[in-house]
């Protein structure tokens, strides 16, 4: 496993990377964002220029055609974090997790949690496996040619997203993110999060400050009730609801992570 230093090193390649898009001091607090289904970490550059005032971005690239468990990708993120927690000398990190990235911060949370200094949840998908319509998907997507599967994602992109709220250039992004990933690992990862299990009792007793940021015009998860489900479990959890946004909200125009995170006194 490596850390990339630098957001031109290559997305897609056998290793798992902590990639920097923006360059930071080496003192100020680390911000590691992990990404949703599409494990690229591109999706993020546009909540990136104010967040690194104050921070130093990591965002996790997942391999285009990894299919670990839950297990080997938690541990594999732990340690990737532990090492660049060591080589900056630091002890922990705010770990922010979106979609499908939202449920493997909370596994991160559950088992490692003295590395979480504050917990980001961004429409967490840990609520797939209470929808059984979407478990419905899973054989579909595994045995769909990849044409199919290229145009089934322009059919989804309303779900994703509120386009309206969007740039044409972040709906692009999106499109060509679904795209990107083979019908069999798009497959596996929705099993995954089918199969998506946490203690209750022992996130129950996670120490530190948890935000739970939910889309009410969420078409994919019901995003409000599963933050509120969160809040109730985590004992310093709090909810923010934005009011208009669909389910891949960091990539609308008027979403800004820092003046949310500023809101709620994460900064």
């Amino acid at each position: 496993m490596t850390i990339a230093k630098s957001a031109t090193n290559s997305f897609y390649n056998s290793q798992f990377q902590l990639l920097a898009p923006k360059q930071s001091p080496s003192d100020y607090p680390l911000f590691l964002y992990l990404p949703g289904m599409d494990g690229t970490g591109r999706l993020f550059d546009t909540q990136t220029q104010k967040l690194a005032s104050c921070f130093s971005i990591r965002c996790l690239s997942i391999p285009q055609n990894d299919m670990s468990s839950w297990g080997k990708l938690t541990n594999t993120v732990i340690n990737l974090i532990q090492d660049e927690l060591a080589a900056r000398g630091q002890d922990s990190l705010y770990l922010c997790g979106e979609s499908f990235g939202g449920c493997l911060a909370i596994k991160i949370a559950e088992a490692k949690p003295e590395l979480i200094e504050k917990l980001i949840l961004v429409n967490p998908a840990s609520a797939f496996n209470r929808q059984p319509i979407l478990s419905w998907g899973i054989p579909l997507t595994r045995y769909s040619p990849d044409w199919l599967h290229r145009t089934s994602a322009v059919a989804l992109l309303p779900f994703l997203a509120e386009l309206s709220r969007m740039r044409s250039s972040r709906r692009r992004a999106l499109l060509q993110a679904m795209k990107s990933l083979p019908s069999e690992v798009v497959s596996w990862r929705l099993s995954l999060l089918q199969q998506f299990m946490v203690s209750e009792f022992r996130l129950s007793s996670f120490p530190q400050p948890t935000l739970a940021i939910a889309s009410a015009s969420d078409r994919l998860l019901p995003s409000i009730a599963e933050a509120q489900r969160l809040v109730n479990i985590f004992p310093q959890g709090v909810m923010e609801i934005l009011p208009e946004s669909g389910h891949a909200c960091l990539l609308e125009k008027t979403t800004d992570l820092y003046e949310i995170l500023r809101k709620n006194q994460f900064l």
